[in-house]
């Protein structure tokens, strides 16, 4: 939205005046924000160091991480998300490192052994992992069904020949609520360009069959652990999890792909099992898991400032195709270049740790020992939320809107069970300073507030 709203900036006439204001703000705030960083570095003299790890609110609440980070990117991002969004996000953090947490850690030495690591998968961090991963697998899969029965009921419209051809326009979606507002003329033309030069189905389908033929028949000759019907499932499921993906990423501009990508790392190692190298299995598949997921969200975040810039999807996905086959050359080479140069990659205490490798490899071994091994309660707590978070979603759809927009979203909630709560702060800062802007000048904050 925020590159788009720029692109745009630049080419409307009318708003050239107010096209240069916006620029020249946005030079102003870059330069803040880049001295600001700046000025921060200084007084970095290591990790759990300087601005960024301030104990704001006390050292009892920083250890559970509520605090404020000092970071301009987390401020700007909670001044373009809307006020539900970054409130939803504090509720979430609030409720898991506020409340939740400290009290499943009375439960230490009950529920999880006592001696185990802060980030084992034996432990409270295996908590924080799936439960997150239900709400946010409910609240996908519920608004995926939403959409899907919106579709097939309009598609049955249409067959019966209820809606002709000429009435399926901009103007009337036959699968729109009666209640949604009319669209602009903006949006009308916006949706007119976008349909008339999009990608045919039969393209999209035939490719991403093709893709996944091809991954299928050459990811078991590079890890012989992965078979074949492994990543054909993974395939097959893939779409799903990847509508829940763009659709979270929309809401917040948070990608979960390595979220989906744990869920691949324990469903497929538990398959496997121990015995046929079910660790390196579940690592390769969450790799393949993780680049269609984040894909999805990422082509999906395009074509939005594509839609809203008059841009052709054709043309867009062009560029795309270009892009990735220059990454599957440079990223291959970038990652040689420091297998090669750093002996102790990836080794903790080294100069690049890989901090996430240590929960992949655990969240792998947890897989292949199987459910019985995560601590106890873990499951009942993940039924309990993956149902809560269909339960707010359906509250919130039979609401009237007026009462509806102040239900928390569960997918923006979920994001700092695993993360904690320290950038929802920051984001939530945003909101107030554009909420005061929008108080004394609403013409300005509603001109500048992007740019800022």
């Amino acid at each position: 939205l925020a590159t788009a709203h720029l692109i745009n900036s630049f080419h409307t006439p009318q708003g050239a005046k107010l096209a240069k204001k916006q620029v020249r703000m946005l030079g102003k705030f870059f330069s803040l924000s880049f001295l600001w960083s700046f000025f921060q570095w200084f007084f970095t003299g290591g990790d759990n160091c300087g601005f960024s790890n301030f104990p704001t609110f006390g050292l009892k609440a920083y250890q559970y991480k509520f605090y404020f980070d000092f970071s301009a990117t987390y401020v700007g991002v909670g001044m373009i998300c809307p006020y539900i969004i970054n409130i939803s996000v504090l509720l979430g953090g609030i409720l898991s490192w506020g409340i939740m947490w400290p009290l499943i850690e009375t439960k230490k030495g009950d529920w999880f052994p006592a001696d185990v690591e802060s980030s084992s998968m034996h432990g409270l961090q295996a908590y924080k992992v799936f439960i997150a991963v239900a709400i946010i697998l409910g609240d996908g899969l519920y608004n995926f069904c939403k959409v899907l029965s919106r579709t097939l009921s309009g598609l049955f419209v249409q067959l019966r020949g209820t809606s002709s051809r000429a009435s399926f326009t901009v103007e009337e979606d036959p699968t729109a609520s009666p209640y949604s507002p009319k669209q602009s003329y903006d949006d009308q033309r916006r949706t007119r360009f976008f349909l008339k030069d999009q990608i045919p189905t039969w393209f999209a389908m035939g490719g991403y069959i093709i893709i996944a033929a091809t991954s299928t028949a050459i990811l078991p000759h590079m890890f012989h652990q992965l078979r074949w019907y492994y990543i054909l499932v993974i395939y097959i499921c893939a779409p799903v999890l990847a509508f829940c993906n763009a659709y979270g990423a929309g809401l917040t501009d948070w990608s979960l792909a390595s979220t989906y990508g744990k869920l691949a790392i324990f469903t497929i190692g538990a398959w496997a099992g121990s015995e046929h190298g079910g660790m390196l299995a579940g690592l390769a598949a969450c790799g393949v898991m993780m680049n269609i997921v984040s894909t999805a969200s990422d082509l999906t975040q395009d074509f939005k400032t594509g839609y809203l810039t008059l841009s052709s999807p054709k043309s867009m996905f062009v560029s795309q195709v270009i892009g990735t086959a220059m990454g599957c050359v440079v990223s291959p080479c970038v990652f040689w270049l420091f297998y090669k140069a750093f002996d102790d990659l990836g080794i903790p205490n080294s100069e690049y740790p890989a901090p996430f490798a240590t929960v992949y490899r655990s969240m792998a071994k947890l897989g292949v020992e199987g459910v019985a091994s995560l601590p106890r309660e873990c499951l009942v707590l993940c039924y309990a939320f993956f149902s809560v978070a269909i339960l707010v979603n359906i509250v919130k759809d039979s609401l009237p809107s007026r009462w509806g927009r102040f239900v928390p979203l569960p997918m923006a909630m979920a994001i700092p069970f695993f993360l904690g709560p320290y950038f929802a702060i920051d984001m939530c800062v945003g909101s107030l300073v554009l909420f005061v802007w929008e108080r004394v000048d609403a013409a300005k904050a509603e001109a500048f507030g992007t740019a800022v």
